[in-house]
């Protein structure tokens, strides 16, 4: 026996049992994302005068290219997460919400892509100086 009612269950309302994954997602991208920046900063700071061929050869390597992409991954995932948590909690009208939540994924998605590629260009070392 189901408590839901029949449009309910036709229509798939009800509970959607992702807010959780959503909200453990959230908070273990954070927690990687603490160690990679805390690195990452650390590491430029090290670098001293961060002119660009200091930075290609820094990034050239292989630990710091994949670390490096593991930050851009994180960050990128972490930001869509929390964005759509807003749009959802802020935006009420379906079309605007769904219009929202489909640019911003796709414009997360677009960002992440050009920063991987760009990486990905350094590391393999297909780049101009």
């Amino acid at each position: 026996m189901s408590l839901r009612s029949p449009l309910g269950r036709v229509l798939g309302l009800g509970s959607a049992r992702t807010g959780s994954e959503h909200w453990w997602a959230q908070r273990v991208s954070a927690v990687a994302l603490v160690p990679l920046t805390l690195w990452f900063f650390i590491s430029m700071l090290a670098l001293g005068t961060l002119e660009h061929a200091e930075v290609v050869a820094f990034l050239s390597g292989p630990l710091n290219g994949f670390l490096t992409l593991l930050l851009v991954v994180s960050l990128a995932y972490h930001s869509y997460l929390g964005c759509s948590v807003i749009v959802e909690d802020y935006v009420h009208g379906p079309a605007t919400k769904i219009g929202t939540l489909l640019a911003m994924r796709f414009a997360h998605l677009v960002a992440a892509a050009a920063a991987v590629f760009a990486l990905l260009r350094i590391v393999f070392g297909n780049h101009t100086s």
